[in-house]
């Protein structure tokens, strides 16, 4: 009865989203208040029970119902319950249900909360998101039913990937896909902006928390995915240019565009065209990145469709909604008013630099993405890796990095370039500074986008924290602690992969029981490997002895064994210090009885994590900050509005 419950709930919530666009469109079309007034609670609705259908799958699963085929396909009665829990959507259909759950409940959240929006600018937004989800809820019940049934039912499931047996499956996916769906929201905002003709300041004021927050869970996403990666998969790498890898990555780009140019908007009424068109473009990329993971084109622990059908369905939805946005842009790009000048020299001028380059590196990853996809499908296979990413998004985004010195200390509307000039002494010498430095020390074994990320990084650490300088800190708002913890954030990590890249030692050695290894001034001992049960897999452990100036520790890499499905995987050990990590994988045993052994040492690796981290601490702060200040500021012209009797008008 859960399956049937759910699949009902997930068929009513379909119809109150055809509801809910019809409504949309007919109460603004004919301007009958009657029908834009059930706009509201009909999202409400449907936000309810799409929440429903999705609980109705996490009990299955949690019941381990294997008359349920998504269930016995990816869950076995002896996984723990943990993996029981997050296999809900560990799986194409489950995770597509988790999607429009999302945006079911975004849109919940918009016709509760929102009450600064124009109406019909507000009924817009909610025919567009309902239009959005219609075309998911379609996707799931016509070719990824979740609670199709099996009949007869299996005695167990064949069980869950292994390589997605970890807290990190958890954590990760839902982060992204709430960021997704952030974006789809501001998809939806620029929208109803366009249908109403009313681009301007109070529309940027209303997307601008649903961007951050969006920016803020891709951020987290990515940055828990890529650690995710570096100590599950075992190859001792944070970021491989995967394309599942760049499916998130290029959201993002998008998406911290969006979020310099919304801010723009809605404090300084600048950057109209630019943030609806960045706002389709990001959701843009969100769909695209849905395409390529759930399309089956790619094999990957991602990629979890199969059916070239579904991947004609999401090329379809992916044509509609952005091609009906772009063509809406094309149509009313001309009612977007200029809004307020700016000067060449000025804080707007670099952000327009940094949205520009940020474009420009999206483009690149886009192709180097898509490309061997595109030969692949006229015969011809064409590699695409690292190589060609290092070399060509590298220096852009070194160079990002030094517009976001001058930006922050650029005054806004207008400024002067000597004057600029001036406040950028002290990154300058301090860049001049850390190179002359790495000069020296390193007698040129560093490669050039090596030596100028931690030369950068060093004039980006200190232009973010000069914006404090001079100021009462107790006074200065909440959200410009948070772009300098965002910004200095950004040199830590740019900081973490320069020294990954120039200063981690590889060595990949058969050892047996007794042997020693030095490695990057360790002293590693392999004291013994034994075997070892765990809750549904068996496993060769070793057990290593480690020590380097005085301290000691034991590892314990490990090479699994998974029954259902029948997989290897390796587990490596790790070992974390204030400067890096060493890090030790047990490979495969050899014909004479010995080990192979891979180990890393890797100085200050952890930065890259460390500053991702504070990039999102940075967004927290800033949408806490601005939130408080627009809800005082509400607060008081309420206040105001009250004294002078303005509230019976």
């Amino acid at each position: 009865m859960i399956a049937e419950l759910g699949l009902a709930a997930l068929w009513m919530a379909a119809a109150l989203a055809a509801l809910q666009l019809l409504f949309s469109v007919l109460g603004l079309a004919q301007g009958k208040a009657e029908l834009l007034s059930g706009v509201r609670p009909v999202a409400i609705a449907q936000g309810v029970l799409v929440l429903l259908a999705f609980l109705c799958l996490v009990a299955l699963f949690w019941r381990s119902d294997m008359s349920v085929a998504l269930v016995a396909l990816n869950s076995h009665s002896a996984k723990p319950w943990l993996y029981k829990f997050a296999g809900a959507w560990g799986n194409h259909e489950g995770s597509m249900l988790l999607w429009v759950t999302v945006m079911g409940a975004a849109g919940a959240a918009v016709a509760l909360f929102e009450r600064a929006l124009r109406r019909d600018t507000h009924m817009a937004t909610l025919g567009a998101q309902a239009a959005i989800s219609l075309g998911f809820y379609a996707f799931l019940l016509f070719s990824s039913n979740p609670f199709a049934r099996l009949d007869p039912a299996p005695r167990d499931g064949q069980g869950l990937n292994p390589l997605l047996q970890d807290p990190g499956l958890a954590f990760h996916p839902p982060t992204l896909y709430f960021g997704y769906v952030g974006l789809s929201v501001a998809f939806s905002f620029a929208v109803g902006a366009l249908v109403t003709r009313r681009v301007d300041a109070l529309f940027a004021r209303a997307m601008r928390p649903w961007v951050l927050a969006a920016w803020v869970l891709l951020t987290i996403g990515i940055t828990a995915g890529s650690y995710w990666a570096y100590y599950e998969l075992g190859w001792g790498g944070w970021w491989f240019w995967d394309p599942v890898e760049n499916a998130s990555l290029m959201p993002w780009l998008a998406a911290t565009a969006l979020l310099h140019s919304v801010t723009v908007l809605a404090t300084r009424d600048a950057l109209r065209a630019w943030t609806v068109m960045l706002a389709v473009v990001a959701f843009s990329m969100s769909m695209v990145g849905t395409f390529l993971v759930r399309s089956g084109i790619l094999t990957s622990v991602h990629a979890f469709a199969v059916d070239p059908e579904r991947g004609s369905f999401i090329l379809a939805l992916l044509a509609i909604y952005i091609g009906g946005a772009l063509a809406l842009f094309a149509l009313r790009v001309g009612t977007v008013r200029e809004g307020a000048q700016f000067e060449l020299v000025s804080r707007e001028a670099l952000l327009v630099v940094n949205n520009l380059l940020l474009t420009v590196i999206l483009g690149v990853v886009l192709i180097g993405t898509l490309y061997p996809l595109m030969t692949e499908a006229f015969g011809h296979k064409v590699s695409v890796g690292p190589p060609y990413f290092d070399r060509i998004a590298g220096p852009l985004a070194l160079a990002l990095m030094l517009a976001m010195v001058a930006g922050p200390l650029t005054r806004w509307r207008r400024d002067r370039a000597g004057v600029v000039g001036g406040r950028l002494i002290w990154p300058l010498l301090a860049m001049l500074g850390a190179g002359a430095v790495l000069g020296v020390l390193a007698h040129g074994r560093l490669s050039l986008l090596s030596f100028f990320g931690l030369v950068i990084a060093v004039g980006v650490a200190l232009g973010s924290v000069i914006p404090l300088f001079k100021r009462n800190l107790r006074r200065t708002p909440l959200f410009v602690y948070g772009m300098v913890i965002a910004h200095l954030g950004c040199a830590v990590s740019i900081a973490g992969m320069a020294s990954d890249s120039a200063f981690t030692t590889e060595k990949l050695i058969a050892m047996a029981p007794g042997d020693r290894v030095e490695s990057a001034g360790w002293t590693l001992h392999f004291d013994r490997v034994a075997p070892l049960a765990g809750d549904n897999w068996i496993a060769m452990q070793a057990d290593v002895s480690v020590s380097r100036g005085g301290a000691k520790a034991v590892l314990h890499p490990q090479s699994r064994f998974f029954t259902s499905p029948p997989t290897t995987t390796t587990e490596s050990a790790i070992l974390t210090r204030w400067n890096g990590q060493l890090y030790v994988v047990l490979g495969e045993q050899l014909e004479d009885g010995r080990w192979q052994m891979r180990i890393w040492w890797k100085p200050f690796v952890t930065l890259i994590w460390l500053g991702g981290l504070m990039i999102a601490l940075g967004g927290v702060l800033t949408l806490i900050g601005r939130e408080r200040r627009g809800w005082m500021l509400r607060l008081r012209k309420g206040s105001a509005a009250r004294g002078t009797g303005e509230e019976w008008a």
